[in-house]
């Protein structure tokens, strides 16, 4: 293949015909118009300079780049080219126009790829009087830089075609994964249900723009927040994908939240027109400027109460990182245990881990002494008397959490307020537990409590506005980032983030894709700094599958049912990392 045709100069078509010219090919570029071919140039232009900028590319080679490209207005100039990428917009009527006059025009022998993101391939192919020669490259945006390549076989793909674009694929220095035309292949299908699932929770004013997005970046580490991710790619693009999705799976979970709608219709598309779920400072720009729905100083809404003495319930990880969390940052910390050798162990964990701290650079030797000094513990619901603030890090078991509850109501002061590590279970069913509702709050830590900045503040119908304002002002002393939501299943990280996983593993148990493919897709075309599959077996797939429960319970939405496979495999004691086997195998 030494000339290939590109079809559509949008910004995926531009990216794509940049990424062959770099490769040494020679491409034909075709658009509807002048007009067109000036802006998909324009494209071409800005892209290249940045890497020129960036010492990513030379001047030299970006002027033989350009001169390996020719622009047309007409289909008819494909007829020499080796092989065809079609990149025009997400629409079958539109698509299957062209790929009709491609096979007109183009010699017989030549294969003609689509890069939809979501719409049949098989549609496509059959439209043409070379199915066997039809194939899906969805390129990732930017395709300059995201290495992967989903290559779609349909039912009748000539084998030897597969083999030739994936050896092509990897000609351009990316990654391929072979996979079959079903709505989203893989990537798509499983991000888009997350986003959307986004999409509902600002809808329904569960949580702000700016919590959700941040949730997700510091709490799973992602790259972006999914609001923002959506106004990157624009609204009316991930419309048409939902819906052509929900089209084909019928998965309500696929069908687009109405808003999204709305705000299409209303012109918020997002960076391009320069509004969507946040305000631009110009079209296409990254830059976001405040507006109406910027939210104030993190801590509103109520007296925020004085905390100097905290008690921690509980000796595990998450206690213990809790407890050192708050003696470093000046707190005097009462941590109880249900014996003295676990409240011994417990004490030299938070020493060790201070110890690692000066080790590396993080802590000087006079403030880890200081904060060690801070802490005693015992193994008394007493000594939590004349504390102003007690975290509650016991077994994610309700029952004992409302035990630990109940003895606290009957010790802690008046004006005390009472929190609960929860990740899935209703703090409310905690703070009933209580003659004092209105003082529990959710303040839910991540592990490790240590390292990771996301507090997730968990308000209950019940919860005052002095002890939410005092949560998040706990939150800011302590250097982490609060976000707040109501008392739901799963908050906002595990809500978004299980029914992903879950998913994963449906599209593993229907044998569409290999565990490795599916990791592969979510890191590399995604920017995820773990695959799904990977991260299950981290978490533990016990973890997951309790944390699923509870969402389906909540929620009660078919698809939030846990997968089979995910059952079986618990069922089975093979739960991940912990046990040495979860969906991988850790003991070869």
């Amino acid at each position: 293949m030494g000339t290939v045709g590109v079809v559509g100069l949008g910004t995926m078509g531009a990216g794509i015909a940049e990424v062959l010219a770099r490769t040494g090919l020679r491409v034909v570029a075709v658009e509807l118009d002048e007009d067109t071919v000036r802006r998909g140039r324009a494209h071409l232009e800005h892209s290249t300079a940045r890497a020129v900028k960036r010492d990513k590319l030379s001047s030299g080679d970006q002027s033989e780049l350009f001169n390996r490209i020719r622009y047309s207005t007409t289909l008819s100039d494909l007829a020499e080219v080796d092989m065809v990428i079609e990149a025009v917009p997400e629409r079958m009527e539109l698509k299957a126009e062209v790929f009709a006059e491609l096979d007109r025009v183009c010699r017989p022998d030549v294969i003609l790829a689509s890069n939809t993101s979501s719409l049949s391939v098989t549609e496509l192919s059959v439209v043409t009087k070379r199915p066997g020669k039809v194939v899906g490259m969805h390129f990732f945006n930017p395709a300059p830089v995201l290495k992967l390549v989903e290559v779609v076989r349909t039912v009748v793909t000539e084998p030897d075609v597969i083999t030739d674009v994936v050896a092509f694929v990897e000609r351009l220095g990316k990654v391929p994964v072979v996979i079959g035309d079903r709505a989203g292949f893989i990537a798509n299908a499983l991000l888009f249900g997350y986003l959307n699932h986004a999409v509902r929770m600002f809808e329904s004013r569960y949580a702000s723009r700016e919590d959700i997005d941040a949730a997700m970046r510091f709490g799973c580490g992602y790259p972006m927040g999914p609001l923002q991710l959506l106004d990157l790619m624009g609204l009316d693009t991930a419309y048409e994908i939902l819906d052509t999705m929900y089209h084909q799976s019928r998965n309500r979970l696929h069908a687009p939240a109405p808003v999204l709608k709305q705000m299409i219709t209303a012109g918020l598309l997002g960076r391009k027109s320069g509004r969507g779920f946040y305000t631009y400072d110009d079209v296409d720009s990254p830059i976001v400027v405040p507006d109406a729905q910027t939210p104030g100083d993190v801590v509103q809404g109520g007296r925020v109460r004085e905390v100097q003495r905290v008690g921690v319930i509980g000796t595990g990880t998450m206690a213990t990182g809790i407890v050192e969390v708050f003696a470093k940052a000046g707190h005097d910390v009462v941590m109880r245990a249900r014996s003295e050798v676990k409240a011994n162990a417990a004490l030299e964990t938070v020493r060790r881990s201070l110890n690692k701290a000066v080790l590396r650079g993080k802590l000087t030797e006079e403030k880890r002494d200081a904060a060690i000094a801070r802490v005693r513990t015992t193994t008394n619901f007493d000594d939590f008397a004349d504390c102003d603030l007690v975290v509650e890090a016991v077994a994610e078991e309700l029952e004992v959490k409302k035990a630990v509850f109940g003895a606290l109501d009957e010790v802690c002061k008046p004006g005390a307020v009472l929190a609960t590590t929860t990740s899935s279970l209703p703090v409310i069913e905690c703070a009933a537990a209580t003659s004092r509702p209105s003082d529990v709050v959710g303040l839910h830590f991540f592990n490790p409590a240590q390292v990771m900045k996301l507090v997730e503040v968990v308000h209950t119908i019940a919860t005052s506005p002095d002890v939410l304002a005092t949560a998040r002002a706990v939150c800011v002393k302590l250097g982490k980032h609060a976000v707040s939501c109501g008392d739901r299943a799963g908050f906002i990280v595990n809500a978004l983030l299980f029914p992903y996983l879950n998913d994963a593993v449906r599209m593993l148990e229907a044998h569409y894709a290999d565990a490795d493919d599916i990791d592969g897709a979510m890191t590399i075309g995604c920017g995820l700094p773990m695959g799904p599959f990977a991260l299950l077996d981290v978490v533990g797939l016990d973890v997951a599958l309790a944390i699923q429960r509870e969402l389906y319970l909540e929620f009660r939405e078919a698809g939030f049912a846990p997968a089979p496979l995910l059952e079986h495999l618990v069922t089975a004691g093979r739960l991940g990392r912990k046990t040495g086997k979860g969906f991988r195998d850790y003991t070869v």
